[in-house]
């Protein structure tokens, strides 16, 4: 692009969207399964499977998010870790 004496180019404004990644922990139980987030204390679904339930605790975790920019809460980091140890037996 060629840039005339007294032009400026203009580029379009983009705005960086940064992903939060937050632990869910998943519990089966014996009417179907549970999920809540570490991070998020409150934030839990459940539901008769697994698949139900990643989409019921997705939206969860989207409107409680929602929630807090709505009352400019601040969001909170990510912190939770885990990890599946095995046991042999």
């Amino acid at each position: 692009m060629t840039i005339f004496p007294g032009h400026f180019e203009q580029r379009p404004q983009t705005s960086r969207i940064e992903a939060l990644n937050y632990v869910v922990v998943y519990e089966k139980s014996g009417t179907g399964w549970a999920a809540y987030v570490p991070d998020l204390p409150g934030v839990v679904t459940t539901g008769q499977t697994r698949a139900e339930v990643r989409s019921l605790i997705q939206e969860a975790i989207e409107f409680h998010l929602d929630g807090l920019k709505e009352d400019r809460l601040p969001i909170p980091e990510p912190s939770a870790e885990a990890e599946v140890i095995s046991i042999k037996q």
